[in-house]
């Protein structure tokens, strides 16, 4: 298929997606399941990490922590693909190698770090102002010679930030303290810049430069470095690390002390390494864990059981949305390709069974849209407009559905429409993944009652990836884009929605699983990164939102957080919490605007 230049971008950026580790996979994170998981090396190099003597901490000075590494640390290495607590890409991103701009879970705005302001100067130039007081943990300053440098990196190598150079043309010094980002006036794409600057971490040209010509700039060889003493800007500094925990202790020196106007509380941080979500949530309850980033199953119980547990919203779901894990349907198969037929399965399925059982009641009412409800999504959608077109559990409506389109019932009591009988239609996500299978079971049920026959397919995860990725299924569960960040909600919609560059049925496709095809919906989300007025983007997301809700290529099941920050208040409290006037977000103390938990909390 030939494609347009304004396209380009879009398709890079979900093909570079699909190949990132962590929570940047095609593969999301399940509730049931542990995330982050690192795998074992290979083989012993010489960069093998050496072992350590094992080194306690104070209990009132550390600050523990669960849920974001699952296996024994083989590197803190960025450029490795996989390195351990607190490097990996994007979920700890502020203890150790900082990022320009804080972004806040919240309302979606960026708040300064490393970057003091940002502007931009023209539709293709974004000028950023460094903070003056950033130094290195080595004591040299921070510079815009190193942002340049850090993105320089993914433009020389295929790392976690690569993809990002689809849409910039030049990153450039413009003196000490100023940097500016010239887009690609091909593909300009300023929501997806602006996401770069919340997410990648910035490293030290001095010290990458010499691991660079040791290595010959050969990757391979780079990312066998184990960085076991990583110099970053960060107020933390890798202390200690063996196959059980990894701690990071304060650094005293930390330039953000004028930023924040101290140091953080927490002496030490240190992450316990469990080999299950079960062992995880008991040493949590019992308060040897203080900040859990854990699935833990009816989590109200440990209050009620005494134990000072809190989650940043006090009452149901208690956790902030942060993804929608929806089924995503192959409008090749008969039956399947009508739109009223997707609505009338949409109407039938029991949202409040599937929050219940599926996920602990952790999951709002679930309102249909391309956007999250929240304040940092939902303030792009007139909301009043899509209204009518937002459907809710109505077994009786679905059935009338299907009988005004002509979907009579045999005799077995599945429907046949024009011929074609609806079902048995097979609904997938991968085997073990229980809050999923969960999900998709509540799902078969519901559509049973309208008289269509879905089943159930759970296949090892491998199969199910193939399968989605080349449309070898009836209905498939995934995750289109999910987290927070300042190209929401048009990543997602664009995941969902855009159809230009989908590779064909068979062959690999990484976003549009089903492939949906809308040409004003395609248009919309090439437009929308170029639009700055709000009432402009405001009447484009309803419109797109308007066309999903009409043609209904997905459906969402539950609103999943991001991270489940639960904490423990045992040790350490003042813990923030919805309502509490802070503004911090529940980004688990230590990613994005969440790190100013860290100054907040004490014992």
């Amino acid at each position: 298929m030939r494609v347009k230049s304004a396209a380009k971008p879009l398709i890079a950026l979900l093909l570079s997606a699909a190949l990132l580790a962590g929570c940047q996979s095609v593969q999301p994170p399940s509730v049931s399941e542990p995330q982050g998981t690192v795998d074992p090396p290979a083989a012993t190099t010489q960069n093998e990490p050496a072992p350590q003597t094992n080194k306690e901490t104070p209990r009132n000075e550390t600050l523990y922590i669960n849920g974001l590494q699952w296996g024994p640390p083989t590197n803190f290495n960025l450029l490795s693909g996989n390195p351990a607590f607190p490097v990996n890409y994007g979920n700890s991103r502020e203890l150790l190698y900082e990022t320009l701009f804080m972004v806040n879970q919240l309302d979606g705005a960026l708040e300064p770090l490393l970057g003091k302001s940002y502007e931009w100067t023209d539709d293709t130039t974004l000028r950023i102002e460094l903070n003056a007081d950033a130094k290195w943990s080595d004591g040299k300053p921070f510079t815009a010679d190193d942002v340049v440098y850090t993105y320089e990196l993914g433009k020389k190598y295929d790392i976690n930030w690569s993809s990002f150079w689809t849409y910039i043309q030049e990153v450039k010094a413009g003196g000490a303290q100023v940097v500016e980002i010239k887009l690609n006036p091909d593909n300009p794409n300023k929501l997806t810049v602006l996401d770069s600057i919340e997410l990648i971490p910035m490293l030290p040209k001095h010290i990458w430069e010499e691991i660079e010509k040791k290595n010959n700039n050969d990757l391979t060889a780079i990312r066998k470095e184990i960085n076991d003493n990583p110099v970053g800007t960060g107020a933390y500094k890798l202390h200690f690390y063996n196959d059980q925990k990894i701690t990071i202790i304060r650094d005293d020196n930390y330039w953000g002390q004028k930023l924040f106007g101290k140091l953080p509380a927490p002496k030490y941080i240190t992450h316990v390494i469990y080999k299950d979500n079960a062992a995880g949530d008991l040493a949590f309850k019992s308060g040897q864990v203080d900040v859990s980033q854990q699935f833990i199953p009816q989590v109200w119980k440990m209050w009620e059981g005494g134990a000072p547990v809190k989650t940043y919203l006090k009452d149901a779901p208690y956790y902030l949305p942060g993804s929608m894990p929806s089924i995503f349907f192959n409008l090749s198969k008969a039956g399947l390709d009508n739109a009223d037929v997707r609505r009338a399965i949409a109407m039938s399925i029991n949202y409040d069974k599937i929050s219940e059982l599926a996920m602990s009641g952790y999951s709002a009412p679930m309102q249909p849209s391309l956007t999250l409800n929240s304040d940092a999504e939902s303030k792009y959608i007139d909301q009043n407009a899509i209204k009518s077109l937002q459907w809710t559990t109505d077994v009786e409506g679905a059935n009338a559905l299907l009988d005004s389109i002509g979907a009579a019932k045999g005799k077995d009591g599945i429907r046949v429409l024009n011929g074609t009988r609806l079902g048995p239609f097979e609904i997938e996500c991968p085997y073990g993944w229980s809050d999923w299978n969960a999900a998709l079971e509540i799902v078969a049920q519901s559509a049973k009652a309208i008289g269509i026959e879905i089943r159930t397919k759970f296949p090892e995860s491998p199969v199910w990836t193939n399968d989605l990725q080349t449309g070898k299924f009836d209905i498939i569960m995934n995750t289109p884009a999910g987290g927070v960040s300042p190209s929401q909600p048009w990543n997602r919609a664009m995941t969902i929605m855009y159809s230009k560059g989908v590779a064909p049925l068979g062959e690999m496709a990484f976003w549009n699983w089903g492939r949906y095809q809308n040409d004003r919906a395609d248009a919309i989300i090439e437009e929308i990164p170029s639009v700055s007025d709000e009432a402009k983007l405001k009447a484009l997301y309803t419109e797109l939102n308007t066309i999903w809700l009409k043609d209904i290529p997905s459906i969402p099941l539950m609103y999943r957080p991001w991270v489940f920050d639960t904490v423990n208040e045992s040790v350490w409290k003042g813990f923030p919490s919805e309502g509490d006037g802070t503004n911090i977000p529940p980004q688990i103390s230590m990613d994005g605007a969440g790190i100013k938990a860290l100054y907040q909390i004490h014992n």
